[in-house]
Order: C-alpha cells, then structure tokens, then sequence
C-alpha cells in the first residue's frame, strides 16, 4: 500500500500558499504601479486647468503643471480637506468632490506664487501665515499665555 507521506502533503501546501503569496505581491506592485500613473496624470490635468484659471498656462510646462498640481492637492488637503470633509488625489480619492478640492489646491499655491513676485505680496503672505500660526497654536488648545489671551481679547474676535 502506497500512502501518501505528511510530509509531502504538507510540502506541496507551502508550495502553493508560496504561490499565492508571490502571485498577490506582484498584483499589489502593479495595483501600486498603476495607481502611480493615475496619481502623475490627475495632478498633470490639474495643475494644467489650475494654471488656465489663475493665467500661468504660458509660462509653465508639463513638469511645472504636474508639479503644480500634486504639491496643490497637498495645500488643498491643509486647508481645504478639513473644511470640506474631504480627501484629495494624493490619498487615491479620485472622485469629483477630491479632484474639486486638490483643484483648490492648485490655484491657491499659484495665487501665492504670484503675490511673492513683488515686496507687497510678500507682506501679504507674512501676514496670512502669522494669522494661521496664530489661529492653529492659540483655539484648539485653549491656551493660557498672555499673547493668546491677548490675541482672543481683541474686539473684532468676539
């Protein structure tokens, strides 16, 4: 009588789950892969329709529209997602209300990028991050120190 070993049955299982296993990371490499390229041309297309609204489309280029509009979605996911509740392109959210806000993004930081071209741009921006530091380091967490106190106090903030 001829039986077949444990060992062997136990053997040929490993081989297959190795199979599987191997077969499934190859999936996720090229689901990654993929997902990459998708990434690259969303933020291409959207830093592109980014520059026509803000009228920088005759001074940049491929690189600068792709560039454009993935550090955009970051901007947008600063300050638009938590607004809006949603996720940007750089989070593999490629629906209509993401695509909206990375758009956001996009035409913010070309809107900065223009007011830095000259000194009172650049005012402008010292200003609008001092607000934000403000905003961010003196409401959420309550604090107590005389420069919060004093900032909460002013009369247009009550």
């Amino acid at each position: 009588m001829n039986l077949p070993r444990l060992t062997d049955a136990v053997g040929e299982h490993l081989l297959y789950y190795d199979f599987v296993v191997r077969i499934d990371s190859r999936i996720h490499q090229e689901k990654k892969m993929i997902n990459f390229l998708i990434w690259i041309i969303v933020g291409a297309l959207i830093g592109w329709v980014a520059s026509l609204i803000m009228k920088t489309n005759s001074r940049q280029g491929l690189i600068a529209d792709i560039i454009v509009g993935i550090v955009g979605a970051f901007v947008g996911g600063f300050f638009l997602s938590p607004m809006f509740g949603v996720s940007t392109i750089n989070e593999s959210n490629y629906s209509i209300p993401a695509l909206l806000v990375s758009l956001g993004g996009a035409v913010i930081l070309l809107a900065i990028s223009k007011l830095f071209r000259n000194v009172a741009g650049f005012v402008v921006i010292l200003i609008i991050i001092l607000v934000i530091f403000i905003y961010f380091n003196c409401w959420p967490m309550a604090s107590t120190s005389a420069f919060c106190t004093t900032v909460k106090s002013l009369p247009f903030l009550q």
